[in-house]
């Protein structure tokens, strides 16, 4: 076999025991390993039965069949699991060094269930795997953790740990790759189930062992031939990072303000840009491993509890977030919110928007004085953020509440709060807004985790940002229509959801990759004959394949909505103003297309095609 090892190790933490298993090279070819694998092995086993903090629920961590190869950008891992913030299909994917490393241990993924009966940290290094006390690291913060690994286990050690907030299982605990240069896998409150088992950290020591390739030169040309062209297309991420964008994305009303309930902020928006950052606090860039891109920063954290340290530098959600969405238009706030995020373990999506909702439900004097303990949640506050990260890290005060989510915080604050709430399925929405682009209507409502941008990504074609010719798409849409809008979804869901298996990141599709070039990198590594056709199939029966994990958990047409919000209120002003989703429109010719039934359930012989019956 080639570009995969062939095996997983199991590991369960209540009985001290662990022990491989073979996977067949059939599964690898049908679902590419990473986010499709785990969701195969999580579908066959019924893992979906077991509530999502019990000590036997599992959290899956593959890779993908391509990371850790010198392909552009191969470096995710995907940690998945049932969510314990939604209940429903989790999958939080992350970059950074740690996937790479964890590539050479000689498993495609491990298994991790049981809870140990004190802290423990898992070592894989030297062809060995151990566990080992981390009695001395729980209660640490992510930095510290790391440091401290490092120190014992020496610099090519890498880290994948969580923080105070997941020790606490707050529903939107992350966990935290690398350290300082952080890396997140944030979504879905994995953090949560990785803290309930008494787990701090994975630590992998890189080897120079991978699984061998195919055709090693084929697939150096390969690489030479898409390199300029992603240097050129993603030369803005380069520059400034995602955060490059915070001007433009409000200028086009997609930037979310005062809670999703505002309609331009044109002054803020220039002064927390990433531009605006680097002026004043840029220390120098960085980029996960075998990425063209760089689109990392470092910055100086200049206020804060931690002022004057170097920490990873905010990206365009943790500045939506922090910023627009609390109407703070302190960059240096921002910086130091995301610096308290990734050392306490903490989802910057998700824990800016209970940011937001806490100071919409204070407007509205709906937090009681003994909750409040003094604290002003004023817009724009920037101390008001920082002190409600910690409460929530620490299920403190207010924090205990919105320790649980938006949708879960809101029904301890009676009725008028729940009009307040931006999720799907339980996940707090990412902060591109569905009224400057209907597309991102379907992808939340469908994102088979819940409200997540990543799972689609359409905003990019239809802002001319990627050109949707490159996939078979018209070029041109009207941003606030719905023609056109069911089949950009789904043919962009069915591509983005191979980048999770496979172990890529999306950026490349800014950097105009195609599934062409995906294609031969995976026929390169593996030497199957394996053409775009059959890679677009494999997305397709892995979007499918997460729908099914999720119908047996009661997901339907159902859930497939957006917030009041986001369907019935407008901008009133900017670019979206007067733009509202026609979800209902678009739903039902996206279900045509999917092969769904009225109610979204695949139907029989969509399974069948698929080779999901």
């Amino acid at each position: 076999m080639k570009g995969f090892y062939g095996k997983i190790l199991e590991i369960d933490l209540s009985a001290a025991t662990h022990r491989e298993t073979a996977i067949p090279e059939e599964d690898y070819r049908k679902y590419l390993g990473g986010s499709g694998l785990a969701a195969k092995i999580f579908d066959e086993r019924g893992y979906g039965k077991i509530p999502p903090l019990a000590d036997e629920a599992p959290l899956l961590i593959f890779t993908g069949i391509l990371t850790g190869y010198n392909i552009p950008t191969a470096c995710k891992a995907a940690f998945c699991g049932k969510s314990p913030a939604t209940g429903i299909w989790a999958e939080a994917i992350v970059g950074g060094y740690w996937p790479a490393a964890f590539r050479t241990s000689g498993y495609d993924g491990i298994i991790i269930t049981g809870k140990a009966d004190k802290p423990v940290y898992l070592c894989f290094g030297e062809g060995e795997f151990t566990v080992k006390d981390a009695s001395a690291l729980w209660g640490g913060d992510v930095f510290a953790t790391v440091d401290k690994l490092q120190a014992e286990h020496g610099e090519k050690a890498k880290v994948a740990a969580i923080g105070p907030a997941g020790e606490n299982e707050v529903l939107i605990a992350a966990i935290m790759i690398d350290g300082q240069d952080a890396r997140a896998a944030g979504r879905c409150g994995l953090g949560a189930l990785m803290g309930s088992k008494n787990l701090k950290a994975i630590v992998t020591v890189k080897s120079d062992k991978l699984p061998p390739l195919h055709d090693k030169e084929g697939l150096a040309e390969a690489r030479k031939k898409v390199l300029p062209i992603i240097r050129e297309k993603a030369k803005g991420l380069s520059d400034f990072g995602t955060a490059g964008g915070v001007v433009v994305v409000e200028k086009l009303g997609d930037l979310p303000i005062r809670n999703w309930a505002g309609g331009s902020w044109t002054e803020g928006a220039a002064k927390v840009s990433g531009q605006a950052m680097a002026e004043k606090y840029f220390v120098k860039h960085y980029a996960c491993f075998a990425c063209p891109i760089r689109c990392g920063k470092e910055m100086k954290v200049p206020l804060g509890p931690h002022s004057g340290t170097i920490s990873h530098g905010p990206e365009y959600e943790t500045i939506a977030g922090f910023g627009a969405m609390c109407l703070n238009d302190d960059p240096g706030y921002i910086i130091a919110a995301n610096d308290l995020c990734n050392r306490l373990g903490i989802d910057t999506i998700s824990g800016s928007a209970v940011v937001a909702f806490a100071m919409e439900l204070y407007e509205h004097n709906l937090i009681p004085s003994d909750l409040l303990g003094g604290l002003k949640l004023e817009w724009g506050s920037g101390e008001a953020i920082l002190t409600l990260i910690k409460q929530v890290a620490y299920r403190k005060g207010l924090g205990e509440y919105l320790a649980r989510g938006v949708k879960q915080a809101a029904k301890e604050f009676g009725p008028l709060a729940e009009e307040f709430v931006v999720e799907s399925k339980g996940l707090e929405f990412a902060y591109h807004d569905p009224r400057a682009f209907t597309s991102m209507a379907i992808i939340y409502a469908t994102g088979n985790r819940g409200a997540c941008h990543l799972e689609g990504l359409t905003y990019f074609t239809e802002s001319r940002a990627v050109p949707g010719s490159l996939f078979g798409l018209p070029d041109e849409y009207d941003p606030h229509g719905s023609e056109g809008k069911a089949l950009l979804a789904k043919t962009m869901q069915d591509y983005m959801v191979l980048f999770n298996a496979l172990g890529l990141c999306k950026f490349l599709n800014r950097g105009h990759v195609v599934p062409a070039n995906i294609a031969e990198w995976v026929s390169k590594v593996t030497g199957w004959d394996f053409d775009q056709k059959e890679l677009l199939t494999a997305g397709e029966r892995i979007f499918n394949l997460k729908r099914k994990i999720n119908v047996k958990l009661g997901i339907s047409r159902k859930d497939d909505t957006l917030p009041p919000r986001l369907l019935v209120h407008d901008r009133q002003e900017g670019n979206a103003a007067g733009s509202l989703p026609h979800l209902g429109k678009m739903l039902f010719e996206y279900y045509n297309l999917r092969g769904w039934s009225l109610e979204g359930i695949p139907l029989p012989e969509t399974l069948e095609r698929l080779g999901l019956a």
